[in-house]
């Protein structure tokens, strides 16, 4: 069973930053891919940022490339998403996920966290 937790979240204004942070807890948290997904209210979910378990490889949505950062620390069996320069259309709840890569593209499996709330105040 994988489970999943993670914290972070807050409310912030627009150009501020936040870092997400999600434990696993799992002893085979090296292998899995990890990625971060969020939803708005009326919005399907949607990917943000996917990481290989090797840390090489790294996946963005073309909304957050350049202002978010996604890492990982096997030791620690943690995931982080660096939010910088946020907007107000990044509110959403977050959402950490395990999964897997493609030919480079980030697929889920079906273990999600319970979500972080994040606000982003114009």
């Amino acid at each position: 069973q994988v489970q999943l937790r993670e914290s972070g979240g807050g409310l912030v204004q627009a150009g501020g930053t936040l870092r997400l942070d999600c434990v696993r807890s799992a002893r085979t948290f090296r292998t899995y891919a990890m990625g971060w997904f969020r939803q708005s209210p009326g919005k399907e979910r949607e990917f943000v940022a996917g990481i290989m378990w090797s840390a090489d490889i790294t996946s963005y949505a073309d909304s957050v490339k350049g202002r978010f950062t996604i890492s990982r620390d096997n030791a620690k069996k943690t995931v982080y998403l660096q939010m910088n320069s946020l907007k107000p259309e990044d509110t959403a709840v977050y959402y950490c996920n395990a999964g897997y890569f493609s030919d480079s593209t980030y697929y889920p499996y079906n273990y999600w966290g319970q979500g972080t709330q994040v606000t982003v105040s114009s």
